[in-house]
């Protein structure tokens, strides 16, 4: 049997440690989703009239100063 060079024998050491770091390396995948991408925006919306209300009692008082 034939025995490498030291120099040879660290060149394939390298070579091999390299090889197997490389199948370590982790790999990303950016792929567009396959279902449509869904907001639910819960959004409360409550508006108060109080300037119709405000002004309705006060030409019912004009109207009615004895009302009180």
């Amino acid at each position: 049997m034939q025995h490498l060079h030291p120099t040879a024998t660290r060149i394939l050491s390298a070579c091999l440690i390299a090889g197997l770091a490389a199948g370590c390396t982790p790999t990303v995948k950016v792929e567009a989703p396959d279902k449509p991408i869904v907001i639910n925006l819960n959004v409360k919306i409550e508006q108060e009239v109080r300037i119709k209300v405000d002004r309705d009692v006060e030409d019912l008082l004009q109207n009615n100063p004895d009302l009180f």
